[in-house]
């Protein structure tokens, strides 16, 4: 049984009822997500990590282990060891988030005019890579099978097919309820920005790793962005160079939910779980 909710708790998160003067003094002070962001850039030796996905994918498994479900495991791992990673703003309280999750966009097809679709990953605590990747799997093979639609794309669909005007009323009427946790939980199944983070992988278009702002509506407070895989240099201490197998990753951060030692800390385990792959075959709560 999950804990009794109390006054002031929402459906998706807990009231941080006991948080210093700073954490308190600034969801009032600076109430909007989009005003409080902090970007940060790494760059990740993926030399390790195409090994071992080498060796995943010699067993022949009918959908390939991939880099962005490597990254996203690796995501869902730190955030599930890092719990302040998992804390959202709204209406200007703080919350702890009742589940580690993570959403991104599915391209139905590689063309101009291809609808996207919405997948969303409900982690558990002892998830591992192989976990994830079915589910991956599941989740990409139903968007592109036919005409299915994930249910918050449907329920865009019904508002667009609306009167503009009792459109843009409902919208706005849906984003006060939405401050307050109270949108029907079905309009927001797999809405993006109520999960724990949401990445999006411009690596598969060939773009490069960048900014991207997160949003006042809804409660995510993580954005990860994974740009293209290419061979790029590396120095050690003396300035020798090697070329090597990487990736550039952009987090956007709502710097109100944390300190800037615990992003740094935060960072640092993403890289390392990244760099040390072996790490993804352990539940998502395994120490490391």
């Amino acid at each position: 049984m999950g804990k009794k909710r109390k006054r002031g708790d929402r459906r998706d998160g807990v009231l941080l009822r006991n948080v210093d003067a700073m954490h308190f003094m600034m969801p009032i002070m600076m109430p909007n997500r989009c005003d409080n962001e902090a970007f940060v850039s790494e760059r990740v030796d993926l030399t390790n990590l195409a090994a071992y996905l080498e060796k995943k994918n010699s067993q022949n498994p009918e959908y390939k282990y991939n880099l962005f479900q490597a990254i996203v495991t690796a995501i869902l791992k730190t955030v599930t060891l890092r719990p302040k990673m998992n804390r959202f703003i709204a209406n200007n309280n703080l919350y702890q988030r009742n589940e580690v999750s993570a959403s991104f966009v599915i391209k139905k097809q590689f063309t101009d005019s291809s609808e996207e679709g919405l997948a969303f990953i409900h982690a558990k605590e002892t998830d591992t890579i192989e976990d994830v990747h079915n589910e991956i799997y599941r989740q990409v093979t139903y968007c592109r099978t036919g005409d299915n639609k994930d249910a918050t794309s449907e329920v865009m669909d019904i508002f667009n097919k609306m009167p503009r005007w009792f459109a843009k009323s409902l919208v706005k009427f849906l984003c006060v309820l939405e401050r307050h946790g109270k949108v029907p939980a079905s309009l927001l199944e797999t809405d993006p920005y109520q999960s724990s983070v949401i990445l999006t992988n411009l690596g598969s278009i060939k773009l490069h790793s960048g900014y991207h702002h997160l949003t006042n509506w809804g409660t995510t407070s993580v954005f990860v962005i994974v740009g293209e895989r290419k061979i790029r240099p590396f120095f050690d201490e003396n300035g020798n160079v090697t070329m090597r197998d990487s990736v550039d990753l952009g987090f956007t951060v709502d710097e109100r939910i944390a300190d800037g030692y615990y992003f740094s800390k935060t960072i640092k385990l993403f890289k390392d779980i990244l760099e040390n792959p072996e790490i993804l075959d352990k539940p998502l709560s395994e120490e490391v």
